[in-house]
């Protein structure tokens, strides 16, 4: 592989982590701080809405260069592949399928209340990290 194409195999989950840690270590806690809980949950809300759809840009890309990586190797799916897709799955999962049931379960809607929606989301979250903790240490090996 070319140098520059192994330099943003190692950068990319790197930058991914750093965002995650970002957002989990500062910019979700700053908003309740600050501001009234509700304008604060807005604030949060949209931090988290660009959050999910740069993870699944970083998602796609990390899942091409693993891609790319086993096409040079002797298996065509590798571990790296296995770290993307499930960070992609907690992503999807977490924000795509979890946050539409948190405004009806927030009126006593769905059959899920919403801090258990809540729960659910920030524990995929810090799957997620993990995972691509888990990516970013592979792929400086």
């Amino acid at each position: 592989m070319a140098a520059w194409k192994t330099r943003v195999a190692r950068l990319l989950p790197a930058l991914w982590l750093g965002i995650l840690i970002a957002v989990v270590g500062i910019a979700t806690p700053a908003p309740f701080a600050v501001l009234a809980q509700a304008d604060a949950g807005r604030v949060v809300a949209r931090v988290l809405a660009n959050e999910a759809y740069l993870s699944l840009a970083f998602g796609v890309a990390a899942l091409v260069i693993a891609n790319v990586q086993a096409r040079s190797g002797t298996s065509r799916f590798n571990g790296n592949m296995i770290l993307a897709l499930a960070a992609l799955f907690c992503t999807i999962v977490g924000y795509f399928v979890l946050q539409p049931m948190m405004a009806p379960a927030r009126s006593g809607q769905g059959p899920l209340s919403f801090g258990q929606l809540h729960a659910a989301s920030g524990g995929l979250f810090m799957v997620k990290a993990i995972v691509v903790a888990a990516l970013a240490w592979r792929s400086v090996r």
